[in-house]
């Protein structure tokens, strides 16, 4: 089974703004969201977007 199309972790600095049945990875400072979306790219192979200055997805296309 191949997944298409699918939201595979969150990455946030605030934690409250963030819900739901995906892995959710809080983080203190911008630097180390960055730092973790980079690593969760690579190692999900998917792709990392910014939705805003304190929340990235990771996503499967």
């Amino acid at each position: 089974m191949k997944m298409e199309k699918a939201i595979l972790a969150a990455i946030t600095t605030q934690s409250e703004k963030v819900t739901g049945s995906t892995a959710v990875f809080h983080c203190d400072t911008k630097e180390e969201m960055e730092a973790v979306a980079a690593n969760l790219e690579a190692i999900l192979d998917g792709i990392a977007h910014a939705l805003s200055d304190r929340l990235y997805i990771i996503v499967k296309h």
